[in-house]
């Protein structure tokens, strides 16, 4: 993320080409932030379009901190990092190209100290 902002208009984007609808996916969120985030937590949205079907949202909330401070997850200095999962199991309904877009839906635009977000997809 440049100068460590994640704003609303820069979505972390995957192209999943599906060839057998009957093969179950996972997908996962990367994240990585700075001991500096204001927050104990954050709110994204996982928008999956594409294959014919009807543009699909679902909102997560993903806990970075512990009640007495402690970050979640995996830490190297002062940047922490999460992978945890989103969906597993999915089935895409149809063969084709889908496109998974995550974006940040926390109150600040931009959302200050995150270093990195991805997407990691699995079969």
């Amino acid at each position: 993320m440049p100068s460590y902002n994640w704003g609303y208009d820069r979505k972390i984007k995957a192209v999943i080409d599906v060839a057998d609808p009957a093969q179950p996916f996972s997908v996962y969120f990367k994240l990585r932030n700075t001991g500096n985030y204001r927050y104990s937590n954050i709110f994204v949205l996982l928008h999956i379009s594409g294959g014919g079907m009807k543009k699909q949202t679902r909102r997560f909330e993903y806990k970075l901190a512990e009640t007495d401070g402690q970050w979640t997850g995996s830490g190297s200095g002062n940047l922490f990092t999460i992978r945890v999962p989103m969906i597993t199991g999915y089935k895409f309904p149809n063969k084709g190209k889908y496109l998974l877009e995550i974006e940040q839906n926390m109150r600040d635009n931009p959302l200050h100290e995150i270093s990195d977000a991805g997407i990691e997809i699995s079969k």
